[in-house]
């Protein structure tokens, strides 16, 4: 979770200005929270009060109630928290999706689903888990077909790197998702912003297939410009589980969060561990 929130600070001072270089400072007074940082708390307070409230009221996972009460919980935190922080960059079908007093899903494919969702892989216990909640999550506004898959290829993604298996297994399974036919260094000159899961969420995951340690990934996928805080995002939700988050990093990141925003963060790793 943090790595998707510390990818997104990092890659928002970069977005859609190409930057086409691993070489900068990562953190600046220009860096900030954006909206991918912002939902990816809301999912995890999602995940929260409906394990909370599940456990209460003797509901199991992978109950058509329990997912019921996901989706409620979603769409309640997403609004409420959304609201709260309303200047980070939202897109103008989901700033109305959180200001709706009726929001309903509005078949989007954009990435937004994506930059969200790596709560999911941490919380599941399970590739049937991890599934069924990415579906609930996201299907409340990006219900089109590559903005649910987009949130399930990197919701797994986060997960079998928190189960430990190697990267060219994993590599593997997003093959099932993506055909990741391309290198970093064959799409820089070219890649421009796109905002769709997938133009997104592939090229992501290719920057994470190519790196070889937290910081490296995060500066892969700022470099091959476009959207830069939701591909780092992606890209560092799924690189932070595999290689480990260096300390100093963490410190500098949590700078930018606000006290609120942080207690989610440090409830979220005492329920989940």
């Amino acid at each position: 979770m943090l790595g998707a929130i510390i990818g997104d600070i990092i890659g928002s001072r970069f977005e859609a200005f190409n930057h086409k270089s691993k070489e900068f400072e990562f953190f600046t007074d220009d860096c900030r929270v954006t909206d991918d940082s912002i939902m990816t708390f809301a999912v995890a307070k999602a995940l929260m009060n409906t394990d909370k409230a599940a456990k209460e009221r003797g509901i199991t996972l992978l109950n058509d109630e329990y997912f019921l009460l996901l989706k409620q919980n979603a769409v309640h935190c997403m609004q409420m928290i959304g609201r709260k922080y309303r200047h980070c960059g939202y897109g103008a079908g989901f700033i109305e999706w959180i200001f709706s007093d009726d929001p309903k899903p509005y078949y989007s494919y954009g990435n937004g689903a994506a930059m969200r969702i790596s709560p999911v892989g941490l919380f599941a216990h399970s590739e049937e888990e991890v599934f069924a909640l990415s579906d609930a999550v996201t299907s409340v506004s990006h219900d089109h077909p590559e903005g649910m898959k987009g949130a399930r290829a990197t919701a797994l993604a986060v997960f079998l790197a928190k189960s430990g298996l190697p990267m060219e297994k994993i590599k593997k399974r997003m093959e099932e998702f993506y055909a990741l036919d391309f290198t970093v260094d064959e799409i820089r000159p070219t890649y421009r912003f796109d905002a769709s899961s997938q133009g997104t969420v592939p090229q992501a995951l290719q920057c994470f297939f190519e790196s070889t340690s937290y910081e490296d990934a995060i500066r892969t996928a700022v470099s091959i410009g476009g959207d830069t805080d939701t591909i780092a995002a992606i890209t560092g939700g799924i690189a932070g589980v595999y290689f480990g988050i260096p300390e100093d990093i963490k410190k500098q990141a949590l700078g930018y969060i606000d006290n609120d925003l942080v207690d989610i963060y440090k409830s979220f790793l005492s329920h989940f561990g």
